[in-house]
């Protein structure tokens, strides 16, 4: 009998996995984005002068990240865009 029931919901499974998909792929033929929305990053925009000029110091990141009272990956990312987009 446990059996018997995996088996009926592992189908329910598949068959709500087949529709998701579905819907996914109509949504993108559509012209739909999918996935998460860039989102705002004012302090980092705000900050991205101070640790570009900190660079041309020489500094670590760990250092402008401490002394701004911003992380290391905000840091990484300020100058990863700067990089991408001078």
């Amino acid at each position: 009998m446990a059996t018997l029931l995996a088996g009926v919901a592992q189908f329910e499974r598949d068959l709500i996995s087949e529709r998701v998909k579905t819907g996914l792929a109509a949504a993108r033929a559509r012209g739909k984005k999918l996935g998460r929305q860039p989102g705002h990053r004012p302090k980092s925009d705000k900050l991205a002068p101070k640790v570009l000029a900190a660079i041309e110091e020489g500094r670590s990141y760990r250092w402008k990240a401490r002394d701004l009272g911003i992380s290391k990956n905000t840091v990484l990312s300020i100058v990863k865009r700067h990089r991408e987009n001078p």
